[in-house]
């Protein structure tokens, strides 16, 4: 499993690449603030409830939640169910406030 920064993401949605950004936060966290991912929150990439992303299993998936560490938890499972591109987004949705703020 690979890690990207926000920055990178950032870069490459300003140059105006369509990425997969899913995040794995719960719906609260996700109404409280997000960067327009899709939402699949944690519990449900466990049981294995991917319907929704199951058509990307060979596309490049960037995964965040709030830190990086439910992200991580996703990507290594995800991995497991064959998904071959797999990228865990480094500090998160906190991350990528911090990098806004800087702005």
């Amino acid at each position: 499993m690979k890690e990207i920064t926000v920055q990178e993401i950032k870069k490459r949605l300003d140059a105006g690449e369509k990425l997969h950004i899913i995040d794995v936060r719960e719906p609260e966290e996700y109404t409280a603030y997000n960067i327009g991912a899709t939402l699949l929150p944690l519990g449900k990439v466990m049981s294995m409830e991917i319907d929704a992303i199951d058509h990307l299993k060979n596309e490049e998936l960037l995964v965040h939640c709030r830190s990086g560490k439910r992200s991580l938890q996703a990507c290594l499972f995800l991995e497991t169910l064959g998904f071959t591109n797999v990228k865990n987004v480094e500090g998160g949705i906190l991350a990528w406030q911090s990098m806004e703020h800087l702005q």
